[in-house]
């Protein structure tokens, strides 16, 4: 008896796993696992409140405080994995628009083709615009 409960436990583990597997093509499911490889800076499959401090300092956000890292690393229910990470992205973007309608709005914001967004554009569409942000939302 013990060897079928452990076999049933095992299957619905994996069917748990595969559930969040299918919410992203095979492309998508393998740029998460490019980021998780570049955030888990310490290669030990699981990412932490340090692997997020050295991936936001390389990022050029040194000012990060504790509080701040701990909030992220607290969205999870436990331990941020691959199959974590990936349910977590999973969740945020439900009701997300789609791809193209993004890459959309991108273009518009970057008229002239360049790839980028200017910072002052950005910074003026943000405060003078719909829900208004205040300049120190923007900074």
């Amino acid at each position: 008896m013990a060897p079928k409960k452990a076999k049933r436990r095992q299957t619905a583990g994996d069917s748990s796993s595969s559930n969040v597997f299918s919410m992203f093509e095979q492309s998508q499911i393998q740029e998460y696992k490019e980021a998780f490889t570049i955030i888990d800076q310490n290669r030990d499959g699981i990412i932490s409140k340090d692997d997020l401090r050295d991936v936001l300092a390389s990022m050029g956000q040194i000012n990060t405080s504790n509080e701040e890292l701990d909030a992220m690393i607290k969205e999870a229910s436990g331990p941020i994995n691959f199959t974590v990470f990936l349910t977590m992205f999973g969740e945020k973007l439900k009701g997300a628009d789609p791809e193209d309608v993004i890459v959309t709005a991108f273009k518009v914001l970057d008229p002239e083709g360049t790839g980028s967004i200017k910072k002052e554009f950005l910074e003026e569409l943000l405060t003078t615009q719909c829900d208004r942000f205040s300049k120190e939302e923007v900074k």
